[in-house]
Protein backbone atom coordinates (compact mmCIF):
# COMPACT_ATOMS: atom_id res chain seq x y z
CA UNK A 1 0.00 0.00 0.00
CA UNK A 2 3.04 2.20 -0.15
CA UNK A 3 4.88 4.25 -2.74
CA UNK A 4 8.20 2.47 -3.29
CA UNK A 5 10.41 3.22 -6.28
CA UNK A 6 11.05 0.13 -8.39
CA UNK A 7 12.87 -0.27 -11.68
CA UNK A 8 10.98 0.00 -14.95
CA UNK A 9 12.49 -0.48 -18.41
CA UNK A 10 12.29 2.46 -20.78
CA UNK A 11 12.18 2.26 -24.57
CA UNK A 12 15.90 2.97 -24.61
CA UNK A 13 16.55 -0.04 -22.37
CA UNK A 14 17.56 1.99 -19.32
CA UNK A 15 15.79 1.76 -15.99
CA UNK A 16 13.85 4.49 -14.24
CA UNK A 17 12.11 4.46 -10.86
CA UNK A 18 8.47 3.42 -10.94
CA UNK A 19 6.22 4.27 -7.98
CA UNK A 20 4.56 1.36 -6.16
CA UNK A 21 1.23 2.70 -4.99
CA UNK A 22 -2.37 2.12 -6.20
CA UNK A 23 -4.80 -0.72 -6.81
CA UNK A 24 -4.19 -2.65 -10.02
CA UNK A 25 -6.49 -5.23 -11.59
CA UNK A 26 -4.63 -7.11 -14.31
CA UNK A 27 -2.84 -4.39 -16.24
CA UNK A 28 -5.45 -1.74 -15.55
CA UNK A 29 -5.28 0.76 -12.72
CA UNK A 30 -8.51 1.32 -10.83
CA UNK A 31 -9.62 4.97 -11.33
CA UNK A 32 -9.23 7.45 -8.47
CA UNK A 33 -11.94 7.29 -5.86
CA UNK A 34 -12.33 7.01 -2.15
CA UNK A 35 -12.77 4.52 0.65
CA UNK A 36 -14.14 5.08 4.14
CA UNK A 37 -13.12 4.31 7.69
CA UNK A 38 -15.57 1.62 8.74
CA UNK A 39 -15.61 1.80 12.55
CA UNK A 40 -14.82 3.86 15.64
CA UNK A 41 -14.80 7.59 16.22
CA UNK A 42 -13.89 8.44 12.61
CA UNK A 43 -16.46 6.06 11.10
CA UNK A 44 -17.56 7.01 7.56
CA UNK A 45 -14.70 9.51 7.16
CA UNK A 46 -13.59 9.53 3.52
CA UNK A 47 -10.05 8.61 2.47
CA UNK A 48 -9.12 9.69 -1.08
CA UNK A 49 -7.59 7.05 -3.33
CA UNK A 50 -5.46 8.78 -6.00
CA UNK A 51 -4.70 7.16 -9.32
CA UNK A 52 -1.20 5.82 -8.65
CA UNK A 53 0.10 2.62 -10.24
CA UNK A 54 0.09 -0.19 -7.70
CA UNK A 55 -1.87 1.55 -4.92
CA UNK A 56 -3.95 -1.14 -3.20
CA UNK A 57 -5.99 0.26 -0.32
CA UNK A 58 -7.20 -2.61 1.84
CA UNK A 59 -10.86 -3.24 0.89
CA UNK A 60 -13.64 -2.49 3.36
CA UNK A 61 -14.62 -6.10 3.91
CA UNK A 62 -11.02 -7.15 4.57
CA UNK A 63 -10.60 -4.36 7.12
CA UNK A 64 -13.91 -5.32 8.70
CA UNK A 65 -12.76 -8.94 8.98
CA UNK A 66 -9.39 -7.91 10.40
CA UNK A 67 -10.87 -5.71 13.11
CA UNK A 68 -13.43 -8.37 13.96
CA UNK A 69 -10.47 -10.67 14.60
CA UNK A 70 -8.67 -8.03 16.67
CA UNK A 71 -11.70 -6.85 18.57
CA UNK A 72 -13.13 -3.43 17.90
CA UNK A 73 -11.54 -1.66 20.89
CA UNK A 74 -7.82 -0.98 20.49
CA UNK A 75 -7.64 1.45 23.40
CA UNK A 76 -4.04 2.07 24.44
CA UNK A 77 -2.45 0.11 21.61
CA UNK A 78 0.71 1.28 19.85
CA UNK A 79 0.55 0.59 16.11
CA UNK A 80 2.74 1.04 13.06
CA UNK A 81 1.63 1.06 9.41
CA UNK A 82 4.92 0.39 7.64
CA UNK A 83 3.71 0.89 4.04
CA UNK A 84 0.87 3.31 4.71
CA UNK A 85 -0.35 4.43 1.27
CA UNK A 86 -3.83 5.90 1.84
CA UNK A 87 -3.48 5.27 5.59
CA UNK A 88 -6.60 3.06 5.66
CA UNK A 89 -5.19 0.50 8.09
CA UNK A 90 -3.46 2.87 10.48
CA UNK A 91 -6.31 5.38 10.54
CA UNK A 92 -8.77 2.54 11.18
CA UNK A 93 -6.70 1.58 14.23
CA UNK A 94 -6.63 5.20 15.41
CA UNK A 95 -10.39 5.40 14.98
CA UNK A 96 -10.77 2.41 17.29
CA UNK A 97 -8.82 3.89 20.19
CA UNK A 98 -5.13 3.23 19.50
CA UNK A 99 -2.96 5.51 21.62
CA UNK A 100 -0.16 5.89 19.05
CA UNK A 101 -0.17 5.18 15.31
CA UNK A 102 2.89 5.74 13.12
CA UNK A 103 2.22 5.97 9.38
CA UNK A 104 5.29 5.53 7.15
CA UNK A 105 5.12 6.51 3.49
CA UNK A 106 7.60 7.50 0.77
CA UNK A 107 5.38 9.15 -1.83
CA UNK A 108 5.35 12.92 -1.12
CA UNK A 109 1.82 13.32 -2.51
CA UNK A 110 0.47 10.57 -0.28
CA UNK A 111 2.32 12.03 2.71
CA UNK A 112 0.66 15.40 2.10
CA UNK A 113 -2.71 13.65 1.82
CA UNK A 114 -2.11 11.83 5.11
CA UNK A 115 -1.20 15.09 6.85
CA UNK A 116 -4.37 16.72 5.53
CA UNK A 117 -6.46 13.82 6.83
CA UNK A 118 -4.72 13.88 10.19
CA UNK A 119 -5.50 17.58 10.60
CA UNK A 120 -9.09 17.17 9.39
CA UNK A 121 -9.75 14.34 11.86
CA UNK A 122 -7.83 16.05 14.71
CA UNK A 123 -6.06 12.70 15.06
CA UNK A 124 -3.30 13.73 17.47
CA UNK A 125 -2.41 10.09 18.15
CA UNK A 126 -1.30 9.71 14.51
CA UNK A 127 2.27 10.52 13.52
CA UNK A 128 3.36 10.59 9.87
CA UNK A 129 6.90 9.86 8.75
CA UNK A 130 8.01 10.34 5.18
CA UNK A 131 10.66 7.85 4.18
CA UNK A 132 11.60 4.20 4.20
CA UNK A 133 9.07 2.30 6.31
CA UNK A 134 11.33 -0.74 6.65
CA UNK A 135 14.12 1.45 8.05
CA UNK A 136 11.65 2.97 10.53
CA UNK A 137 10.53 -0.51 11.55
CA UNK A 138 14.10 -1.58 12.15
CA UNK A 139 14.67 1.50 14.34
CA UNK A 140 11.67 0.77 16.56
CA UNK A 141 12.34 -0.59 20.04
CA UNK A 142 11.95 -4.34 20.56
CA UNK A 143 8.49 -5.46 21.73
CA UNK A 144 7.22 -1.87 21.52
CA UNK A 145 4.13 -2.33 19.31
CA UNK A 146 0.86 -4.16 19.82
CA UNK A 147 0.09 -4.13 16.09
CA UNK A 148 2.28 -3.84 12.98
CA UNK A 149 0.67 -3.55 9.53
CA UNK A 150 2.67 -4.92 6.59
CA UNK A 151 1.32 -4.35 3.08
CA UNK A 152 4.44 -4.05 0.90
CA UNK A 153 4.38 -3.63 -2.87
CA UNK A 154 3.50 -7.07 -4.20
CA UNK A 155 6.37 -7.08 -6.71
CA UNK A 156 9.00 -6.06 -4.17
CA UNK A 157 11.54 -8.12 -2.17
CA UNK A 158 10.39 -6.49 1.08
CA UNK A 159 8.29 -9.30 2.56
CA UNK A 160 11.09 -11.26 4.20
CA UNK A 161 12.99 -8.33 5.76
CA UNK A 162 9.73 -6.71 6.89
CA UNK A 163 8.53 -9.91 8.59
CA UNK A 164 11.90 -10.36 10.27
CA UNK A 165 11.89 -6.79 11.62
CA UNK A 166 8.21 -6.90 12.65
CA UNK A 167 8.79 -10.08 14.68
CA UNK A 168 11.27 -8.14 16.81
CA UNK A 169 9.09 -5.08 17.23
CA UNK A 170 5.74 -6.67 18.09
CA UNK A 171 5.03 -7.24 21.78
CA UNK A 172 3.51 -10.26 23.46
CA UNK A 173 0.57 -10.26 23.21
CA UNK A 174 0.55 -8.44 19.89
CA UNK A 175 -0.06 -8.98 16.20
CA UNK A 176 1.49 -8.57 12.76
CA UNK A 177 -0.97 -8.06 9.91
CA UNK A 178 0.31 -9.14 6.49
CA UNK A 179 -1.13 -8.72 2.98
CA UNK A 180 0.57 -10.68 0.21
CA UNK A 181 -0.02 -12.09 -3.28
CA UNK A 182 0.26 -15.63 -1.90
CA UNK A 183 -0.62 -17.44 1.34
CA UNK A 184 2.09 -17.71 3.99
CA UNK A 185 2.12 -21.01 5.89
CA UNK A 186 3.39 -21.70 9.40
CA UNK A 187 6.38 -23.47 7.85
CA UNK A 188 7.28 -20.37 5.82
CA UNK A 189 6.77 -18.08 8.81
CA UNK A 190 8.77 -20.19 11.26
CA UNK A 191 12.10 -18.72 10.11
CA UNK A 192 10.86 -15.30 11.22
CA UNK A 193 9.60 -16.41 14.63
CA UNK A 194 5.96 -15.87 13.62
CA UNK A 195 2.90 -18.08 13.41
CA UNK A 196 -0.53 -17.82 11.81
CA UNK A 197 -3.39 -16.74 14.04
CA UNK A 198 -6.03 -16.18 11.36
CA UNK A 199 -5.97 -15.84 7.57
CA UNK A 200 -8.27 -15.21 4.62
CA UNK A 201 -8.38 -14.38 0.92
CA UNK A 202 -10.15 -11.63 -1.03
CA UNK A 203 -9.69 -11.80 -4.78
CA UNK A 204 -5.96 -12.04 -5.46
CA UNK A 205 -5.03 -10.78 -1.97
CA UNK A 206 -4.13 -13.12 0.89
CA UNK A 207 -4.37 -11.52 4.33
CA UNK A 208 -2.92 -12.91 7.53
CA UNK A 209 -2.96 -12.09 11.22
CA UNK A 210 0.25 -13.34 12.82
CA UNK A 211 1.58 -13.69 16.35
CA UNK A 212 5.03 -14.34 17.70
CA UNK A 213 5.68 -18.05 17.90
CA UNK A 214 6.28 -18.03 21.65
CA UNK A 215 2.98 -16.20 22.17
CA UNK A 216 1.12 -18.79 20.09
CA UNK A 217 2.66 -21.58 22.16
Amino acid sequence: MKYTPTAEKTAAGTTTPRPKSGKVVGRKTVPPGEIRIIGGQYKRSKLPVPNKPGLRPTPDRVRETLFNWLGHDLTGWRCMDVFAGTGALGLEAASRGAAEVLLCEQDPGLVDQLKTLQAKLHADMVKIERGDGLAALRRASPASMQLVFLDPPFDSPLFEPALKAAAQVVAEPGYVYLEAPQAWSDDALADYGLQLHRSGKAGAVHFHLLVRKSAAA
